[in-house]
């Protein structure tokens, strides 16, 4: 494996640091996108990543602009567009590089995975496989889960104009995210044109997930027309960080992966 990270330009001209993992034999090639305020180098993204690495995959990894990681941007700034707009770019400068291959594989978390679908309905062509984790939806799904934890929360969101939430992974930090960001996102949705997902799609999800619950998953499972798996990992929550849960998703990725060439 031969391991290199660049800094390419968005189509804004901002700075995206891109993680390439080269494999020797390359079997395929898989995009791994992290969730909303991730990282590249967030434990999970690295083990699902290891996952296609071990199956012969060059994997790119990425941090989106408006994240904690290497890009340029503030989180603050962030949206679902930019995200969208930022797999894109990576995408589009991959395209033009000697290890690029179609069709590929995607994944993500949360965010990520939302993007990662959109992608594949819009370009289906492109792409071979998906595995969303942990998936938003829709903009709307969305703020119903976030209203089954706290009905008043989008009102208050609304009016003070900011949503202030401690950071579980980074200790002393506060995230703070402006009532634009959650206009933008209730612009989105991906069951409308969820029948263009004909590929395989591995789905996963916590059972204690209340971000983007079971349920809500599973809408989107039942409008996928083609080969699908719907995994729901006991007792994890949204996002994975017991070394158990991780083993058991990188368990799920590996035997998936290597249904893809069966």
């Amino acid at each position: 494996m031969i391991m290199e990270k660049v800094f390419i330009k968005n189509r804004k001209g901002q700075k995206v640091a891109v993680l390439i993992e080269r494999a020797r034999d390359q079997k395929g090639l898989a995009f791994v996108m992290h969730g909303h305020s991730g990282t590249k180098d967030d434990e999970d993204i690295g083990i699902f990543a290891g996952a296609f690495r071990d199956k012969g995959f060059t994997v790119v990894r990425f941090d989106t602009t408006n994240t904690y990681g290497e890009s340029d941007g503030r989180n603050e700034d962030s949206s679902t567009t930019n995200y969208y707009e930022d797999l894109e770019d990576v995408i589009a400068w991959a395209r033009r590089q000697e290890w690029y291959q179609e069709p590929f594989v995607l994944a993500g978390h949360s965010l990520g995975s939302f993007c990662i679908a959109l992608y594949a309905e819009r370009y289906p062509e492109r792409v071979l496989a998906i595995a969303p984790i942990s998936p938003v939806v829709s903009g709307r799904l969305w703020s119903e889960a976030l209203e089954r934890v706290d009905p008043d929360y989008m009102r208050r969101w609304k009016e003070t104009g900011w949503r202030e939430d401690k950071s579980v992974s980074r200790p002393g930090l506060v995230k703070r995210l402006p009532w634009s960001f959650a206009e933008d996102r209730l612009k989105y949705d991906l069951l409308p044109d969820a029948s263009k997902l004909t590929m395989p799609v591995l789905l996963i999800v916590g059972e204690n997930d209340t971000s983007t619950p079971p349920d809500h998953v599973e809408l989107l499972y039942n409008a996928l027309p083609g080969p699908k798996e719907f995994r729901i990992i006991k007792n994890a929550p949204h996002t994975f960080r017991d070394p158990e849960h991780l083993e058991e998703i990188r368990a799920l990725l590996l035997n998936w992966i290597g249904s893809l060439s069966r």
